[in-house]
Formats: C-alpha cells, structure tokens, sequence
C-alpha cells in the first residue's frame, strides 16, 4: 500500500459527504403499467375463452 493512502473513512468531512451524495446508481423504478395492462387482458381473455367454452 502506498504511504500516502488516506482512509476516506477517517476524515469525518469526507464521509458526511459520502453519506449525504446522491446515489449515482440507483434509476428510477420502471412503470409497472405495461405489466397491469397485460395482466388485465390475459384476464379478459381467459374469462371470454371460458365463457365461449361453457356456452358450446
């Protein structure tokens, strides 16, 4: 290990500033539309097939 290594965690100022960052890497969580849309039709069509189905 070189002999200039700072530990980040032992400067107080460093590590507020650590905490309080944004997190670079957390995205924003998909819309979950698309899947309560699709859960939605599946549901219509297999509600009609099983109607078509006790009708026949």
């Amino acid at each position: 290990m070189p002999e200039n290594y700072t530990d980040p965690s032992g400067n107080t100022e460093q590590f507020r500033a650590f905490v309080h960052a944004p997190d670079a890497a957390a995205a924003p969580a998909p819309s979950r539309l698309p899947l309560v849309i699709g859960g939605v039709a599946t549901a219509v069509v297999l509600l009609a097939v099983a109607v078509w189905l006790a009708l026949a």
